[in-house]
């Protein structure tokens, strides 16, 4: 690699235009998230909060604040999670030495097992450790606030240094000389075998007078602290003992780190604007908590980790739409990490997006649409965890009571579908499939609901509604259940009427729609959601999108399920295949390429390996 050089204040580095999403490893706190590229540099990073505006935004534009470490002559790069954690060790192997550089969120000093995240310092910590030879290393610290459009007045103090003005504060402390010039912090060091180098990074409110940061000498030991604090939550919840036990624990693990500990809420990834088709309008904000991603990360980590977040996430849904539904006032399927209803979307212009793909987009429009499914993975999510939540309160009968009689009186509308059509409201069949899930699992909650039960109103409307979904939602010109009643385009949707219990896997209609989602929907084997050729039923976007994990996920799940166990196995294992080297996944992957495309890491897809490794376990065990 070619050595490192001081870019004049606001010249790009056109290296970075190209970076591809898998260089980049996750660091979590359970409140935020940042992502460091391969080389040391932290190029995402959002305090206090996952939706927070961005302190490090390089991900999205070379110019929007970054903070790298790395050697300054040629070098080659290992990496990995220490076990058991989301604690970063990147090894900078050079001609002259090794070293390590170990990145770490911290959580509050102590912190362990269920409370990692709670009163959270908002401090990143680096940790540079010489093992063999010695090393020269640079360090380049530029915090752009707000997404890159304050350079902050950024002054040298003993020690650091410290922003002033705007919303917020950063202060920071390096265990060796820095510079400050044109609001960078630089430095130029050493390290030798056995030495350390810490450096601290900690957020406040403008409002906070005298934040200070973890001091240098504490660094190794605070990191140490946050190793064990990971490591307490693993061990309090490793529950899975199948075959795939690596790719479950690190997607358990994924998931922990993006539920935002203060609500249990979860989101449905710590990025904004990662493109779904390279140059395309595709570009969403995903740090936000979607009832349906939210309660499939739920029902994952049910399998994974036997969670027992479940209480806070009902608690934060609960209260977030003021505990109950109605007519007028129905579930969103999406609220802020605080329980936020306003999700307004608006255009960052001043970016110029991952490889060039804008608009730039912050909050997402999707938050007021009409989307019937949301009450079934939501009681779906209830009824896995009815035995750990015991008996329910009131307000909690209320609630489920009030999401029964909604899915109940709403299946026949139109709505925007699972997944968020911007296109004309149509008779979705994840919509109603998802209803009839929701009547389902409510019926089997009833003794659970005392008075609130509507038993036989509830039992009446999901067999309404299953005559509906099977004499209207299949096409017969397909030979497969379609995207909409009376219709013939396929969605891979279609796949979840056995893994909810609709249909068995086994039976005709759905070994046919398997087929034809396998045969018509798929890129290089991989699974598309849905078809977006432009027509009258098109998505209300002009461009197409990679292939979706999750949905090639319940393929494998499908398979497994049909006995089909050699081809789900292949299936699977091709998934895995393209996670990066640290067993991380994207939302979309390009099939012509291999390349990961969308928001990373995404929830949905470790959620969708976690569920898959299980059901072939399942499918396995049946078959002995």
């Amino acid at each position: 690699m070619a050595a490192d050089t001081l870019r004049l204040p606001g010249v790009a580095d056109p290296a970075r235009a190209s970076r591809p999403i898998t260089d980049y490893g996750l660091l979590a706190d359970c409140n935020s998230a940042a992502l460091v590229d391969r080389e040391g540099s932290i190029d995402w990073l959002c305090l206090p909060r996952y939706d927070s505006p961005a302190v490090f935004a390089r991900l999205l534009d070379p110019d929007a604040g970054h903070w790298s470490i790395r050697p300054v002559g040629p070098f080659r790069t290992e990496r990995r999670y220490l076990p058991g954690t989301l604690v970063l060790e990147t090894t900078f192997v050079t001609d002259t030495g090794t070293v390590r550089l170990l990145d770490a969120m911290v959580f509050g000093e102590g912190q362990r097992g269920h409370d990692l995240g709670l009163d959270a310092p908002h401090e990143v910590l680096r940790l540079v450790e010489g093992d063999t030879g010695s090393v020269d290393l640079t360090m380049e610290l530029a915090p752009r606030p707000e997404y890159g459009l304050v350079r902050p007045l950024f002054r040298r103090t003993d020690g650091g240094g410290r922003t002033f003005g705007g919303p917020n504060q950063i202060v920071v402390r390096a265990g060796v000389s820095v510079q400050i010039a044109e609001a960078t912090m630089r430095a130029s060091f050493r390290v030798g075998a056995g030495e350390r180098v810490g450096f601290a990074l900690r957020w406040a409110p403008v409002e906070r007078l005298g934040p200070d940061a973890c001091p240098p000498e504490r660094v190794a030991s605070r990191i140490a602290d946050t190793v064990a604090g990971w490591r307490s939550w693993e061990e309090a919840h490793d529950i899975y003992v199948g075959a795939n036990r690596d790719v479950v624990r690190l997607g358990s693990r994924v998931l922990k780190g993006l539920t935002y500990r203060p609500t249990g809420a979860i989101v449905a990834a710590p990025t904004t604007s990662l493109p779904e088709t390279l140059g395309g309008e595709r570009n969403w904000d995903y740090r936000f908590a979607w009832v349906r991603d939210a309660s499939l990360a739920m029902d994952a980590l049910y399998i994974g980790a036997c969670s027992d977040e479940v209480e806070n996430f009902v608690s934060f849904l609960t209260s977030s739409s003021g505990g109950h539904v109605h007519q007028d006032e129905p579930l969103q399927i999406m609220y802020g990490v605080g329980g936020e209803r306003d999700l307004t979307e608006r255009v960052l212009p001043h970016l110029r997006g991952w490889r060039g793909s804008t608009p730039v987009r912050v909050g997402n429009g999707a938050w007021n649409q009409t989307q019937l499914d949301v009450y079934g993975h939501l009681l779906n999510a209830l009824h896995r965890y009815r035995e750990q939540l015991g008996d329910l309160h009131p307000e909690i009968r209320h609630f489920v009571a009030d999401l029964a009689d909604a899915a109940a009186g709403r299946w026949p509308e139109r709505d925007a579908g699972m997944w968020e059509m911007r296109g004309e409201p149509r008779h979705h069949l994840s919509s109603k499939l998802l209803c009839w899930v929701a009547l389902d699992r409510a019926v089997d909650l009833a003794p659970r609901l005392g008075e609130e039960a509507r038993v036989a109103f509830w039992a009446a409307e999901r067999d309404r509604l299953r005559d509906a979904i099977l004499a209207r939602g299949w096409s017969e010109r397909r030979q497969a259940f379609a995207q909409a009643f009376d219709s013939d385009d396929l969605d891979a949707a279609a796949l979840l009427m056995p893994l909810v219990g609709f249909l068995p896997a086994d039976d005709p209609r759905v070994r046919a729609t398997m087929q034809a989602v396998a045969r018509d929907l798929t890129r290089g084997g991989l699974v598309l959601r849905y078809e977006t050729a432009a027509g009258p039923n098109a998505d209300g976007l002009a461009d197409e999108e990679g292939t979706f994990v999750l949905c090639s996920c319940w393929l494998v799940s499908c398979l497994a399920r049909s006995g089909q166990l050699d081809r789900a196995q292949a299936l699977f294992d091709r998934l895995v295949g393209f996670t990066n080297d640290l067993g991380l996944l994207a939302e979309e992957i390009d099939a012509a390429t291999g390349e990961l495309l969308g928001n990373f890491p995404q929830a949905f897809s470790h959620m969708g390996l976690i569920t898959a490794a299980w059901e072939l376990d399942q499918a396995r065990a049946g078959a002995v």
